[in-house]
C-alpha cells in the first residue's frame, strides 16, 4: 500500500462496470479486467474528499466519450459524478492493449523469456497508468496507488468496448 494511505478511511464497497458498451474483450484483456475487480473488492482505499468516511459503489462507464466516475452511497443514490476528458489516458490504453496482445501472442508461443519482458513493461505501464488515474483525481479523489492501478486496468477495459 501506498505511503498515506492507512490515512484514506474511506473504501469502494463494489465497482460496477458499464455492460452496455459494445465490443468483445479478448480473452487476456477479460482475466485482466476479472482480477482487478477482485482485488479492488479485497482491498482498496477510496474516499470522497466530500465524504471522506464514506463506503461507496462506483459506477465506472464512459458515455459520450468521456469516462464517466459515478461514486454512490449505500443506498446507491449518486454522491458525486467526476466526469474526465479521455485524451491524457489515450496512448496509455493503446499502448498497454498492445502487451496484452503481445503477451497472449508470446503465451500461444511458449517464448518465456519475452513474456516474462512483456510483463515487465506491463507493470511499468499501470504504474504511469496509476500516477495519471491519481493526478486525473486529485483534489477530488483519496486513493492509494494499488487501487489507481486497478482502475486503470478497468478504464482499458472500458475503452476497448467503447
Amino acid at each position: 500500500m501506498a505511503d498515506g494511505a492507512a490515512e484514506i478511511r474511506g473504501r469502494l464497497r463494489r465497482v460496477v462496470l458499464d455492460e452496455d458498451i459494445g465490443g468483445a474483450l479478448s480473452p487476456m484483456q477479460e482475466a485482466d479486467r476479472n482480477q482487478a475487480i477482485a482485488d479492488l473488492a479485497a482491498d482498496n482505499r477510496f474516499a470522497l474528499g466530500t465524504h471522506p468516511d464514506a463506503v461507496t459503489i462506483l459506477h465506472l462507464s464512459v458515455q459520450d466519450g468521456r469516462l464517466v466516475f459515478d461514486v454512490r452511497d449505500e443506498a446507491d443514490e449518486t454522491l458525486q459524478t467526476l466526469v474526465l476528458a479521455p485524451g491524457p489516458f489515450r496512448s496509455m490504453i493503446r499502448d498497454y492493449q498492445m502487451l496484452l496482445d503481445s503477451y497472449a501472442t508470446a503465451v500461444a508461443e511458449g517464448r518465456e523469456a519475452r513474456i516474462q519482458a512483456i510483463d515487465m513493461g506491463r507493470r511499468g505501464l499501470h504504474n504511469e497508468g496509476a500516477e495519471l488515474v491519481m493526478a486525473r483525481l486529485d483534489g477530488k479523489v483519496l486513493l492509494d496507488f494499488d487501487t489507481a492501478r486497478r482502475l486503470f486496468t478497468l478504464i482499458c477495459a472500458l475503452h476497448r468496448r467503447a
